[in-house]
């Protein structure tokens, strides 16, 4: 038996819509980079980007457990000197909370070209507008049971 592997012009892109209003933010990053990579689809390959669009609106509702809003730090260097910079996740959620779930997203993905593309199939918006109605996204409902969160 041959082993299948799927061809570019066979994969389809189909786009999601899911709102994180109330939902854990690791847990959320999770099935969302599973679903941008394709793992949910038959035709799954390591190589290829054959995941679908997902957008996230409600960004900003995003809940975190423990003591991460203060301890979770991102940092990031200018290369210059005296150039680094810090801030905790709860000094970014009320700056940009999209780049929270951007960025939870991100580290999920491969590394290299193929995180790059599969990064740009993903929308976040802080509220619960978006501009992406003419690719008529389906709904998907993640709930805290669906992606292993016993709280309410």
């Amino acid at each position: 038996m041959k082993t299948y592997s799927p061809k570019a012009s066979e994969l389809e892109h189909k786009w999601w819509l899911v709102d994180a209003e109330g939902l854990i933010l690791g847990r959320l990053a999770t099935a969302v980079a599973g679903k941008i990579r394709g793992k949910d689809k038959p035709t799954f390959a390591h190589h290829m980007d054959g995941g679908d669009y997902v957008i996230v609106i409600n960004a900003s509702k995003v809940r975190v457990t423990g003591n991460r809003l203060d301890s979770k730090v991102y940092a990031r260097h200018s290369g210059y000197p005296g150039g680094f910079r810090t801030e905790t996740l709860r000094q970014l959620l009320g700056r940009h909370p999209d780049r929270v779930i951007e960025k939870a997203v991100r580290g999920m993905l491969p590394k290299g070209n193929l995180g790059h593309q599969m990064i740009r199939k993903l929308k976040v918006y802080a509220h619960g507008e978006h501009p992406h109605s003419s690719q008529q996204p389906l709904s998907w409902e993640l709930t805290p049971a669906i992606i292993g969160g016993s709280e309410a």
